[in-house]
């Protein structure tokens, strides 16, 4: 097993990869490492004609990957956009590995990107030694990969400022990077494209141009619409992230997570599964990755403190940090939901008395 603590979707399934390669027999577009259907294979899993399984990397609507897909073979760049932890940065990164064979062409997107960071930097002791030259740029991801025909891909785009966002309009409409300083520019090498991810419920969003709309395509990814889909999405994440942690746990059972899918889907909607009881919901977006983060906090717990059994005392501090983020508000709404819906379900008397005692 590898030492890192996470490798790159490339390296972490360089098998799957491969092995769609081998069996990809339909039309594959300039620099792509294989085609559209591949890619999509990628995303969604399934058989192989030899026998190959191939895992799931997004479970939702497969025509929302086909579009995302799609778009990276035009001349619009693709915008994946929606909640927080609605798996828009694991989407990227996934579709940048099986188109380029590549993820790591990334630019974080924070209040503190500058333009340099998106367009290119100098070495300075180049610079003052030789003047300017293309030897003295230091290349970005997104440089680099306009010069290798590879895929982008910008993080939190909202996060950044909207004049640092701009720079983006030349390069996504013309495909040039312009290097004014040198008299040049930078011209894109067929197979480059840009995927940005951007949530809808930042505080400090800053709102993309018209302009630079236009040069995207968006592909809203939501919320799981069933119980037995989010449910298989942390099952699945959990396994994957526990075998990487080497957490000394046994896997959670699928009652124990579907107890925590059920509470974080009750509150989200403000309405009980059964639609009987209307519920006041957190400030928090009690996200699928929140999920998943509760259980494998759990285990951890479970795994060095307890018997290794994820048992409710083992979630319910978790669950207590994702719900209660503002101590005044959400502690009323998480009391209420635990008197009048968890209190009076069958078999839930264990995580009751587990998340009371953590209040």
């Amino acid at each position: 097993m590898s030492k890192l603590l996470r490798e790159h979707a490339e390296q972490q399934y360089a098998e799957e990869l491969e092995e769609i390669k081998k069996q990809d027999d339909h039309s594959i577009p300039p620099n792509w490492h294989m085609s559209p259907w591949a890619v999509v294979t990628y995303l969604m899993g399934g058989k192989l004609n030899n026998g190959f399984e191939v895992s799931a990397k997004y479970i939702g609507d497969r025509r929302l990957m086909e579009i995302a897909v799609a778009t990276l073979t035009t001349d619009r760049a693709l915008l994946l956009y929606g909640l927080p932890g609605t798996a828009k940065s694991w989407v990227a990164e996934h579709l940048a590995a099986a188109v380029s064979g590549n993820s790591t062409l990334m630019i974080q997107g924070t209040a503190g990107t500058g333009e340099e960071a998106i367009r290119y930097g100098w070495n300075y002791a180049k610079l003052l030694a030789e003047g300017p030259s293309l030897g003295a740029i230091v290349p970005t991801p997104l440089m680099k990969a306009m010069e290798s025909g590879k895929i982008a891909r910008v993080e939190e785009l909202t996060r950044i400022s909207a004049d640092v966002q701009d720079t983006l309009i030349t390069i996504l409409s013309e495909k040039t990077l312009p290097v004014p300083e040198l008299g040049t520019e930078i011209q894109a090498t067929r197979g480059f494209n840009l995927i940005a991810t951007a949530n809808n419920r930042d505080k400090g969003v800053n709102e993309l141009s018209s302009a630079l709309k236009r040069r995207f395509n968006t592909v809203v990814l939501p919320l799981p619409d069933s119980m037995s889909e989010e449910v298989a999405i942390v099952k699945q994440r959990v396994e994957s992230l526990g075998k990487v942690l080497e957490l000394p746990a046994q896997l959670p059972a699928l009652e124990e997570i579907r107890r925590i899918v059920t509470i974080f889907r009750e509150l989200r909607a403000g309405v009980t599964i059964d639609g009987k009881t209307k519920l006041k919901s957190p400030s928090g977006t009690l996200s699928t990755a929140e999920a998943i983060s509760v259980v494998n906090s759990g285990m951890a717990l479970s795994g060095y403190f307890g018997d290794g059994s994820l048992n409710a005392e083992d979630v319910a501090s978790g669950l207590v940090g994702a719900i209660i983020k503002d101590p005044v508000q959400d502690t009323v709404v998480w009391k209420e939901y635990l008197e009048t819906v968890i209190k009076s379900r069958d078999g839930w008397k264990d995580i009751y008395r587990a998340c009371r005692d953590r209040i």
